[in-house]
């Protein structure tokens, strides 16, 4: 019986001097000392024997006992001095400057299509989306090019199935819309649109927002007075914008709008190639045709739309020169704005 007694002293002294916190030393605590250790059920054993062992045994489990209860107390202490020995090596000098904590910010894009938003929900357009992955006849046959159509040969697209594409402009959008709501209309659709296109000015996937009104008595004047709003709001009263005749299958007639090029302030350079002049947008008067798509009639309605590079209209804003750059995720470039 001595021999087990010194083997519960023995092992519980050697693991509790391996312990690291005091929830360990809680634990150790209940399985030594507690009702359901050995220590405790050998100590109620000592009634069954006779006198003089119990005696002898009894003051042998007593000193086992506090051992035991001597070295978790002597571990408790270690613990708690090298506790606040730590806290003592960690402790913060308040009169050390703060760290510098860089907060983060809005990208140039959202900054600007958040901008677009604003500036045409003032004069009463909704904001409409679509998905990205769209069928062709959302993309193309409805806004009036047929699959036997020749400008689908100038679209480089990205196809998924004979059907189905990577939408390359917001356009599909407005024929969306059109089919959900009777005139009047007015929405701009921004959002992604993809195209195998890539350069200083052109990216595979950029950022564009069409606009469409429809209602009785929509003129061209009516298109060019919300183009020349929505960019002197956007880059500033000074920018000079000016319209050029185009032909795109879905208005008629069509034009595509420029804006000084603020890079050079209209001097040329290799973002305006020289010319003085950036291209914005194409817009133009609904097709007649489009209209029919989407069961309105040309004859009571007329409308317009446009649709401007959210991209590019960055770059005016901010002055850079490079499209490029805005998705290339160098913090270098990204921490200027």
């Amino acid at each position: 019986m001595a021999e087990d007694l010194q083997d519960i002293r023995q092992q519980a002294l050697s693991q509790i001097s391996l312990l690291s916190s005091p929830d360990e030393i809680e634990e150790a605590r209940v399985k030594y000392l507690g009702r359901k250790s050995a220590l405790t059920l050998f100590l109620r054993t000592l009634g069954s024997m006779d006198p003089a062992t119990r005696s002898q045994m009894g003051a042998a489990a007593n000193q086992v006992k506090n051992d035991i209860e001597q070295s978790i107390a002597q571990r408790e202490q270690e613990l708690s001095e090298s506790l606040y020995a730590g806290l003592e090596n960690d402790r913060v000098d308040m009169t050390l400057p703060a760290a510098d904590d860089r907060l983060g910010h809005l990208h140039p894009i959202t900054r600007t299509w958040m901008l677009i938003e604003d500036i045409f929900q003032r004069i009463g357009f909704e904001v409409a989306s679509g998905p990205e992955v769209e069928w062709d006849k959302y993309n193309f046959e409805l806004l009036n090019m047929p699959k036997e159509h020749p400008a689908r040969d100038t679209q480089d697209t990205f196809y998924l199935t004979g059907e189905i594409l990577l939408r390359t402009q917001t356009s599909p959008v407005q024929i969306r819309h059109m089919e959900s709501h009777t005139p009047p209309v007015r929405i701009i659709a921004p959002g992604r649109v993809y195209r195998r296109d890539y350069d200083m000015t052109h990216t595979p996937m950029f950022h564009q927002f069409e606009g469409l009104v429809v209602a009785e008595g929509i003129t061209l004047q009516d298109l060019k007075g919300t183009c020349s709003y929505a960019m002197k709001n956007l880059l500033g009263e000074a920018t000079n914008v000016r319209f050029r005749p185009h032909h795109f299958p879905f208005t008629e007639p069509s034009l595509e709008v420029d804006v000084s090029c603020n890079i050079c302030q209209g001097q040329g350079c290799r973002t305006c190639k020289q010319t003085g002049w950036l291209e914005m947008a194409g817009a133009g008067m609904v097709h007649p045709q489009v209209l029919r798509n989407v069961g309105y009639d040309p004859e009571k309605v007329s409308g317009f739309a446009f649709g401007f590079g959210i991209d590019r209209i960055a770059m005016m804003r901010y002055g850079i020169s490079d499209l490029r750059m805005m998705f290339e995720n160098d913090m270098r470039f990204l921490k200027q704005f």
